[in-house]
Formats: C-alpha cells, sequence, structure tokens
C-alpha cells in the first residue's frame, strides 16, 4: 500500500512496535508473517505519516517526581501558556482542552524546590491564569504520556536480539504487563515494600538517553558515535538501563489515523479501598493509554482514546460504572496536545 490510511497489517506493525520497539525487522517480519522487506517498507511509510519509536527515562527509578498540574484560564491565554510550558525542558506532555480554557501540563521535579518553583513562583504569577492545582503522581499503572500506543518497555531478555543484532530486546509480542511506579516495569512493589535506590546516570548515559529521544531504534553504530564509546560498551549500557527499569520504549502515532477521533481525560474519584484494583483494571483497558493515582479530591486521572462520543459513553456506561467504589467521574476532552513524548533533557 503506497497511500491512504493505515491498513490491518499497519495496525498489527504498531502492535508489535508498542510491545518491543527496538525489535529487529526479521522479529517483526516473523511475527506479522511477512517478508522483512514488507516490515521494513511499512514501517518507513508509517514514518512518513508521523509515526515515532521514542526512548524516555522511568522518572521515579531517577529519584525524580511526577506532577501533573491542571490550569484554567482565558481563553486567549490558552495558547500562549501552553506553548511557554511545552519550551520548558521539564515538561513531558502539555495539553488543552475543555473549550481551550483548561491546559493540563506533566513534569517531573529532581528536588522539593524544582517543583515549587513552578508550582508557587511561576505559574501564579501567569497573566489571566484563574486557577491551579496541583497533583503528584503516586503510581503510575499504565503509560508515561497521554499519548496512545505509548507502553513502558517490558522487561529485556538477555536472549533476544536487538536491531543491531545484539542482546537486550524483548523475547516475546506477548500483551504486556502494567508498569508499576517503582521497581522493574511489569512488577509493581508489593503494599508497603520500598522501591530500589534511584539510579544515577552519567555523561554517557545522559548522551544515549538524547539520542533515543530522537530516534528509539538507533542502531549500535549511531549510538557509539554520540555517546564516544565503542558499541560493545553501549549494548552493555542499553542493557542494563532496561535491565534496571530505568529507560522505556514509546511508540507515538497520531490515533486520528486510526480512526480515534475522542480524546478524553477522566478524573475518577475512588474510595481508597478500591483505588489500586481500580488504577489496575483501567491499566488493562485498550481504550486507557495513562493511568495513575493522584493527590487530590480525584485521585485517579486516565487517558482514554475513543474513536466517537458514543464510544466513550458506552465505555463509561459498560467498563467504568460497574467498578467498585467509583465516587464520581470527570470527563475533559481533549482539543490539542501541544507537547507530547519530550526528549531528555541534558
Amino acid at each position: 500500500m503506497d497511500s491512504g490510511s493505515p491498513d490491518d497489517l499497519d495496525q498489527r506493525l504498531l502492535r508489535a512496535l508498542q510491545l518491543d520497539g527496538r525489535a529487529p525487522f526479521s522479529r517483526l517480519a516473523q511475527a506479522l508473517d511477512v517478508s522483512e522487506h514488507t516490515a521494513a517498507r511499512r514501517y518507513r511509510r508509517l514514518r512518513t505519516l508521523g509515526l515515532r519509536i521514542v526512548a524516555r527515562p522511568n522518572p521515579v527509578r531517577l529519584g525524580q517526581v511526577r506532577w501533573l498540574v491542571r490550569l484554567h484560564c482565558a481563553p486567549e491565554a490558552a495558547g500562549t501558556l501552553a506553548h511557554a510550558l511545552a519550551r520548558r525542558p521539564d515538561t513531558s506532555w502539555v495539553t488543552l482542552a475543555s473549550g481551550g480554557t483548561e491546559l493540563y501540563c506533566a513534569f517531573d521535579a529532581r528536588t522539593a524546590e524544582e517543583g515549587s518553583a513552578l508550582l508557587l513562583r511561576k505559574l501564579p504569577r501567569a497573566p489571566h491564569v484563574v486557577s491551579i492545582s496541583a497533583h503528584c503522581m503516586m503510581r503510575i499503572f499504565i503509560g508515561d504520556t497521554s499519548t496512545w500506543h505509548a507502553t513502558r518497555f517490558r522487561t529485556p531478555d538477555p536472549a533476544a536480539a536487538s536491531p543491531d543484532g545484539r542482546s537486550g530486546a524483548s523475547s516475546t509480542f506477548d500483551a504486556p504487563r502494567t508498569s508499576g511506579s517503582s521497581g522493574t516495569p511489569g512488577t509493581p512493589s508489593a503494599p508497603g515494600t520500598p522501591g530500589p535506590s534511584p539510579l544515577r546516570l552519567d555523561a554517557t548515559d545522559r548522551a544515549l538517553f538524547t539520542e533515543l529521544a530522537l530516534d528509539g531504534r538507533a542502531t549500535l553504530p549511531v549510538l557509539s558515535k554520540a555517546a564516544g564509546r565503542s558499541p560493545s560498551s553501549v549494548q552493555r549500557r542499553l542493557d542494563r538501563l532496561r535491565g534496571q527499569g530505568a529507560l522505556g520504549f514509546f511508540v507515538d502515532f497520531d490515533p486520528r489515523l486510526l480512526g480515534h477521533h475522542m480524546s478524553t481525560q477522566l478524573w475518577l474519584k475512588v474510595a481508597p479501598a478500591h483505588l489500586r484494583t481500580v488504577g489496575e483494571t483501567l491499566a488493562s483497558h485498550p481504550e486507557i493509554a495513562f493511568a495513575a493515582a493522584v493527590t487530590g479530591s480525584a485521585n485517579l486521572v486516565a487517558s482514554g482514546i475513543f474513536r466517537t462520543p458514543a464510544d466513550l459513553y458506552d465505555y463509561i456506561d459498560h467498563n467504568l460504572g460497574p467498578l467498585p467504589g467509583l465516587q464520581s467521574i470527570e470527563t475533559t476532552p481533549t482539543l490539542r496536545e501541544v507537547k507530547r513524548l519530550a526528549p531528555l533533557a541534558s
């Protein structure tokens, strides 16, 4: 297929890449039952439609705290403020919602001082801001962005091959597990169990993060040149970062090209005894790209992607309504994603 919307094979390729963003074309071809040439050609075509494979750090494994900021502002100021926030290196996604008067921003803070600088000094002084609420993400059940096709990379299998023919890729195309807020992706810590100590990145790690944020499928020679290290040294770094849950790979593709035109933020108020159950249940739903337990009166926030408003209604009626402990639901449709899957700042 040379033009038009993605077909079934394209969508299966996206799914395979979602499960393993660095899988070599030979493994993708085997999973899709096509030739390696066809898998590579379809991948290149999807790239022309905006497909990106992006690597991002797990902020919790690096000792950072992720915040979700919700702002209400005058309509004439929303766009300017959104683009100003998007230019900040510490923001990972910025979204306009609710008729252009509401704005969501996720950012990572390494220290309490970094968080307070944005929340207490800079944002409150922004012109035409009506209200601000900040929500600390206590546990991310799935996803690291609001972007569809954005599943955290699974624990690597040393016996599997990467795009360079080396070890470190996921061994199967099984369904991904949900991501915990600490520990290795897919293996949330048991209640009351402290997470592992934060990892410290050196200059080589940061160089690899920066390059992989531009192209998650960058080959070893490219990464070796960027980091100033030998290919074997780079491969060991990748294996370590991925094995320790510090590096995740994401597939970014516009869901509208697949017929999904209804992107919505869901704010849920859940009884504390059911918070974990509801969060893990949302993480298992294919409509949900992101779900996290947060501080505030609405203690669970999620991003959902649907084809039509009727599909959103059916999801609320059939999937959310029966969940235990659910006390209230607020929906805010997304108008535009100003920033998503930002490269790691050095």
